[in-house]
């Protein structure tokens, strides 16, 4: 198993006045300190025009900031928001923050789920998963063959002849690359075209587990050309996280906040999110049995070791902001020091050579 960390920037309004500027600092001081702890990958989360969520509008931006400020930890995307961005411009930046990182970059992609997002940057939100559809293959070719004529219906791209995409980046054949998927549709599109697969906060174990089926009977289907990507077959669920010296006192520290971000989630500011937050998953106990990894060292510990069953690679662990800096400090420095050990030999210095073979890809990281 590997660990990461997801960063929404997502500002604590209790203690962060508007317009919610200190969010950046306290942020980039957790992905420092989650840098030196050994997490493998600090995530960046995209999203724009609300302070009631993330503040983050360019994660390219933040990345290579990041990259002078850290030592060893991936910095990776969760998600650069495809439809609301040029390809051209993606591949660019993508490799020119692995150079910057020192081949420390990881590209995370996804389809968007926040309908106030596309309605700022005038994008159809219905036709997003279109768009991603034409967008991949076009990224994907330019990462390869670093030109493209290109003449679609939602890009027209031309580098050819004389002229081809510069940087290139330090890791071959590109920067590992994942793909967010919450349905069929794009855990399909995510195996069939070689990228490693992003997985909900909030899909309960069970949906987990068909998710993962799906994701690795579709990897047959990776055309031979695609089966370079570093990350192919390569499972990062996220899960919201937070670890107490017992139960009971992981439950009294972090049951209202947890509550709290629920409502956000089933208000409707998250339209096309999972289709719905599942209302019948709503209350404490709900949650502590099919979400979230919440308790004492050794119950986080079980709850990773059922992930790890069901075929996950890796966790990415998230956190909403109202704990406090310091309580959410606390709960990763009690993770780092006595649940990552208990997956000692976890594959923390990349992804499995062997990508084309995701099976046993996945055995030898498990």
């Amino acid at each position: 198993m590997e660990f990461g960390i997801l960063f929404t920037s997502h500002p604590n309004q209790d203690v962060e006045p508007y317009p919610r500027r200190e969010v950046h600092a306290r942020v980039t001081r957790e992905i420092r300190r989650a840098d030196q702890l050994g997490f493998d990958y600090a995530w960046l989360a995209e999203h724009h025009f609300s302070d009631q969520y993330g503040i983050m509008p360019d994660v390219f931006v933040y990345a290579g900031y990041l990259a002078a400020l850290t030592k060893r930890i991936k910095i990776a995307t969760a998600v650069v928001t495809l439809p609301l961005a040029n390809p051209v411009r993606v591949v660019e930046n993508a490799a020119f923050v692995d150079i910057l990182s020192g081949g420390r970059f990881v590209l995370g992609l996804g389809s968007g789920y926040r309908q106030y997002e596309f309605e700022g940057f005038g994008i159809d939100f219905d036709g997003r998963r279109d768009i991603q559809e034409e967008a991949l293959p076009l990224l994907l070719e330019l990462l390869h063959k670093k030109r493209a004529d290109h003449h679609g219906n939602h890009f027209q791209v031309k580098v050819d002849g004389d002229y081809e995409l510069f940087p290139h980046a330090l890791q071959q054949p590109h920067p590992p690359i994942f793909l967010a998927g919450a349905t069929d549709r794009s855990i399909g599109v995510a195996a069939r075209m070689g990228f490693g697969l992003l997985l909900s906060t909030w899909t309960p174990f069970d949906g987990l587990a068909r998710q993962i089926a799906h994701y690795r009977r579709e990897l047959e289907h990776t055309p031979v050309e695609l089966r370079k990507n570093p990350s192919r077959g390569h499972v990062d669920v996220a899960r919201y996280v937070y670890v107490a010296e017992t139960d009971a006192r992981a439950r009294a520290e972090s049951e209202a906040v947890i509550l709290r971000h629920l409502a956000h989630f089933s208000s409707g500011h998250t339209s096309g999110y999972l289709g719905t937050v599942n209302a019948g998953r709503s209350d404490y106990e709900g949650l502590l049995r099919d979400v979230i990894l919440h308790g004492s060292p050794a119950t986080v510990i079980e709850k990773i070791e059922r992930l790890r069953a069901i075929g996950a690679n890796s966790l990415m662990l998230h956190y909403p902001p109202w704990y406090g800096a310091e309580k959410a400090i606390a709960s990763l420095e009690m993770f780092a020091g006595e649940v990552m050990p208990k997956f000692a030999g976890r594959a923390g210095d990349g992804f499995a050579a062997n990508a084309d073979r995701p099976d046993e890809a996945h055995a030898a990281r498990a």
